[in-house]
C-alpha cells in the first residue's frame, strides 16, 4: 500500500515513467508523435486511449475472415492512428498489410504470410499496451 508521500511523490516525477521512457521501452521515439500531437500533454492523452481504442484490435479480427475489404480498411485506420502517435513500427506493419488489400494492387503475399504479419502486429500492440499500462499506474 502506497503513502500519501509515495504517491505526491510520484505526482511530482520523481520515480516514475517519462514519455520518452515510455516510446523508448517499445523501440520508438516520441518526436513524431510531439510533431502531430504538438504538446506532450495531448500525446500523453492519446496514447492513454490506444489500449481501448479498438484500431489494432480490429485489424487482427479482420486476419480471422480474410476479407480484403475489411482488411484494407482496418489496416489504413491502424496505419493513420499509429503515425499520428508516433508508433512507426506499428504504422509500418499496418501498411503492409493495407497496401496487399488495396483496391486494384496486385497481392504479393500468401494468406499464410499475412496471417504471420497479423501475428506480428498483435505481438508488437501488446508489448506497447504493456507499456502504457505500466506508463498509466506510474503516471496516473
Amino acid at each position: 500500500m502506497e503513502t500519501r508521500e509515495q504517491t505526491h511523490l510520484q505526482r511530482k516525477g520523481q520515480n516514475t515513467m517519462t514519455l520518452q521512457e515510455l516510446y523508448a521501452s517499445f523501440g520508438e521515439n516520441c518526436d513524431q508523435a510531439l510533431r502531430v500531437l504538438r504538446t506532450e500533454k495531448l500525446v500523453d492523452k492519446h496514447i492513454r486511449k490506444l489500449p481501448t481504442n479498438g484500431v489494432i484490435d480490429a485489424l487482427v479480427a479482420a486476419g480471422e475472415t480474410m476479407d480484403p475489404v475489411r482488411l484494407f480498411e482496418t489496416a489504413h485506420a491502424a496505419k493513420g492512428n499509429c503515425a499520428n502517435l508516433g508508433l512507426m513500427k506499428l504504422s509500418a506493419a499496418a501498411s503492409e498489410i493495407a497496401e496487399e488489400y488495396r483496391p486494384g494492387n496486385p497481392r504479393t503475399m500468401t494468406d499464410e504470410q499475412v496471417k504471420e504479419k497479423l501475428q506480428e502486429i498483435a505481438a508488437m500492440y501488446e508489448q506497447t499496451v504493456e507499456a502504457i499500462r505500466r506508463y498509466e499506474a506510474e503516471n496516473p
